[in-house]
């Protein structure tokens, strides 16, 4: 969770040169967010606003840490940021979220980012939190992962008809063990297509998808 204090101490000299990509699919928002970052000495090395066109361009650009929206017209934050991290597990995800409740809680935690943050916080604020994340810090509460899979896994398994099956509920454990797609394929021995698609129809089935 976002501490909305800004910590003079970390500045310039700590964030100067740390590389960021933006990717979100309003075109405002995008604007809005390098002119915070530039002013605040971060380089920004690209944008965009489908997960496709960052999953092409990222790579190239090598970034630090990318900040990502919940919605995509071709995916979820969390689906981006997965599969950026399989690839590039150096990488630091941060989730911008509509909504400060358990469920952007709990896409942070699925996704593997360091965290969220409000897009409707002051700049100042927002600053805070991208400079905590960017300077090796998460967002979350220490043993946050743990308490947020244990809700999720128990609320399947004591439903009756469980909205997962057994193979999906293995992935949702592996997720909150902190495994990137990469790893589950490793694991599991699944092709890591098969994975992906398996994650994708976890999150429709929690609703993660309608969630900003």
């Amino acid at each position: 969770m976002l501490t909305v204090a800004t910590d003079p101490a970390i500045g310039k000299d700590v964030v100067g040169g740390t590389r960021v990509y933006i990717l979100d699919s309003h075109a405002l928002v995008r604007v809005g967010l390098r002119e915070l970052l530039e002013e605040a000495h971060f380089e920004v090395v690209g944008e965009s606003g489908s997960a496709s066109e960052a999953s092409r361009s990222i790579p190239a650009l090598s970034p630090d840490l990318v900040v990502i929206g919940a919605h995509l017209p071709d995916g979820t934050g969390i689906e981006v940021c997965r599969e950026i991290l399989s690839d590039n597990p150096g990488l630091r995800c941060l989730l911008l979220s509509s909504y400060d409740d358990d469920h952007a809680l709990s896409s942070a935690v699925l996704a593997g980012a360091a965290g969220y943050v409000l897009r409707q916080l002051p700049g100042t604020a927002l600053l805070d939190g991208i400079r905590r994340v960017a300077t090796g810090e998460s967002l979350l509460e220490p043993g946050v992962e743990r308490k947020v899979m244990e809700g999720l896994y128990k609320t399947q398994v004591s439903r009756r008809h469980s909205r997962l099956s057994s193979q999906e509920l293995r992935v949702l454990t592996l997720m909150g063990q902190g495994m990137t797609n990469r790893e589950i394929s490793e694991e599991t021995r699944f092709a890591r297509a098969t994975v992906t698609l398996q994650v994708a129809g976890i999150l429709t089935k929690l609703g993660f998808e309608l969630h900003g």
